[in-house]
């Protein structure tokens, strides 16, 4: 965990200054997103970044939290909260193994950021727990299982020398198998041709 902090607060500058790849799959799911947001719903991101997606969705929403386990990411997230005098959003130092949640929320967002966990479905149970019955949880992640099998070669090699966090390789299929096992339904799946992310909706089964 202490490698982590390390790499993505040495990072967190150059992370905040990268330009989306595909901007247009970017802006789809966004459009995607805010189909199960309301003004009456809160939401939680984990592994936010920079707070440049929490930023983005928060007039749609509530109050949304956004959490990232790097300070670095967080002070640029909280002076772009402040610069664009946005009230509905905190950040906050947390893992989603430590962070407790007393209110159940409406939506999770986990961009990007679960196949940078080392225990992915105890964090998409915990998630479950976090949710309202019926709530949702929204992801876009790599699985470079698919299409960048090597990852299994040269992660930990790149992790061992600093140049790389912690990445895990697992297919589409893995992942929405690791939701299934934690009692979600998928709701939603998209991947464009070639595309390594895959947006998924899971959505908690409804109070009986």
């Amino acid at each position: 965990m202490a490698a982590n902090v390390k790499f993505w607060d040495k990072h967190a500058k150059g992370y905040a200054k990268r330009v989306i790849a595909d901007n247009q799959a970017y802006q789809y799911k966004l459009k995607q997103s805010r189909q199960y947001f309301s003004k009456q719903a809160t939401a939680i991101e984990v592994g936010c970044g920079t707070g440049s997606t929490a930023l983005l969705h928060a007039p749609y929403l509530k109050h949304l939290l956004a959490t990232d386990l790097s300070s670095g990411m967080l002070d640029i997230a909280e002076q772009k909260r402040q610069q664009q005098n946005i009230e509905n959003v905190d950040f906050k130092q947390a893992t989603i193994e430590d962070l407790d949640v007393n209110e159940p929320v409406d939506v999770v967002l986990a961009l990007n950021i679960i196949h940078l966990l080392e225990d992915k479905e105890t964090a998409i149970g915990k998630i479950m727990t976090w949710l309202k019955p019926g709530g949702v949880l929204i992801t876009s992640t790599p699985c470079l299982g698919d299409r960048m099998k090597f990852f299994k070669v040269i992660g930990p090699i790149g992790k061992a020398l600093g140049l790389m966090p912690l990445v895990k390789v697992f297919t589409e299929q893995e992942l929405l198998s690791s939701f299934i096992q934690q009692g979600f339904s998928i709701e939603q799946q998209w991947r464009p041709n070639k595309a390594i992310s895959s947006f998924i909706v899971a959505r908690k089964p409804k109070a009986e």
